[in-house]
């Protein structure tokens, strides 16, 4: 008998219910943020970027992976917040996200530092606030609550717009 993995939730309409279970947590600009488990393929340490003309300014470019180019996004460009320079514990989150027609693709994601993988439980995870009309939390699952302090838990396949990374390997024809 095979058996089917369950599909990872997506939603961003205030539930947080089915968000229960292991995530990555990574710190960016001084915030703490995490990404299912499931969705991480590896970590890298920072790699010579490739700048590609004509993307968006978050996308810094490509990397060679063994042999696979893998698009690369600055979140703190995507956030818009601060740029700061690398540091030792700068690293590459490589990740796959779902495209629009359900292919899977490779990202990889810039991120200050990598902190854990943490099982969170779905007593600790809350809906995600509403702060008012005119900010969009279409980025953010939910928020947990770990060690006494607030982590935003990130749609993956939301930061990046599925039909953007799309257009972006089609034109790199990869």
């Amino acid at each position: 008998m095979k058996t089917q993995l369950p599909e990872l939730p997506t939603m961003n309409d205030g539930s947080s219910a089915g968000l229960a279970g292991k995530y990555l947590t990574f710190f960016l600009g001084g915030e703490t943020y995490g990404i299912p488990v499931l969705k991480v393929r590896e970590i890298i340490s920072m790699l010579p970027i490739t700048q590609v003309p004509q993307v968006p300014a978050y996308m810094k470019g490509v990397i060679n992976l063994r042999g696979k180019v893998i698009p690369v996004v600055d979140l703190r460009a995507k956030f818009s917040m601060p740029l700061a320079e690398a540091t030792a514990s700068t690293c590459i989150v490589v990740a796959q996200i779902r495209g629009s027609e359900g292919a899977i693709k490779l990202i990889g994601l810039i991120v200050d530092a990598v902190e854990e993988v943490a099982n969170i439980s779905q007593v600790d995870i809350e809906p995600t606030p509403d702060f008012g009309g005119s900010i969009s939390v279409q980025y953010i699952l939910g928020m947990a609550k770990i060690k006494g302090s607030v982590k935003s838990l990130l749609d993956i396949d939301q930061i990046i717009a599925a039909d953007t990374i799309e257009s972006i390997t089609a034109e790199l024809k990869i």
